[in-house]
């Protein structure tokens, strides 16, 4: 994700600032994982999340395309990796694993759990290139930096089920939050940048 301080249009002054849409998307996934973390939809629900997660990688590769472009090296990394991986293999992973729960058929999950750690590595690596000034999208990561552990544990099925299921919930509540904030920094970059002045306070 990128921020207030370190997106930079001056080279291409006519392309606008995309973060606010990736942040969108980003509260979108946030939401479908929430409702399947805790129950609140069930596994019959993963093909309309595979739908939701698809829509959210078209939003966030093209942010990540043009973050990139203006230079940003952090947020565009970030949300090319966030695309590829959080929207675009999450969302075909829905599609297979709902037809193999249909059909009957094995699917080691546990595959998951690896790939997660990975990517829980790389965001916690990654977390100081965002918190080298306070804002909102720091919140944001540091939320994420608690989720993602515990979802990586979770599918890797080292404890009992039911503790893993509740690792989960709690992991899906650090989404919610992450989702909320991401919600409220989109609002406030687009209201306050067209207004030219704070609308909606940020730090």
């Amino acid at each position: 994700m990128s921020s207030e301080n370190n997106i930079s249009t001056a080279n291409n002054p006519a392309w606008a600032n995309p973060t606010p849409a990736g942040l969108v998307a980003l509260a979108a996934a946030c939401a479908c994982f929430f409702a399947l973390l805790t129950g609140k939809v069930t596994n019959d629900a993963m093909p309309l999340i595979g739908c939701w997660l698809l829509g959210g990688f078209v939003v966030q590769i093209t942010v990540a395309l043009l973050d990139l472009k203006s230079g940003n090296l952090a947020g565009g990394n970030t949300f090319l990796f966030f695309c590829a991986f959080f929207m675009l293999a999450s969302g075909l992973e829905m599609f297979a694993k709902h037809n193999a729960l249909t059909a009957g058929l094995p699917a080691d999950g546990r595959v998951d759990g690896y790939v997660w750690g990975a990517l829980t590595l790389v965001t916690w690596l990654w977390t100081p290139a965002f918190w080298k000034k306070f804002t909102l999208l720091s919140v944001i990561i540091a939320l994420l930096d608690v989720a993602l552990p515990l979802i990586a544990i979770a599918d890797l099925k080292v404890f009992a089920p039911e503790v893993s299921a509740n690792m989960g919930k709690v992991a899906a509540w650090f989404l919610a939050g992450s989702g909320l904030v991401a919600i409220y920094t989109s609002a406030a970059m687009v209201v306050n940048g067209t207004f030219g002045k704070k609308i909606y306070p940020m730090p």
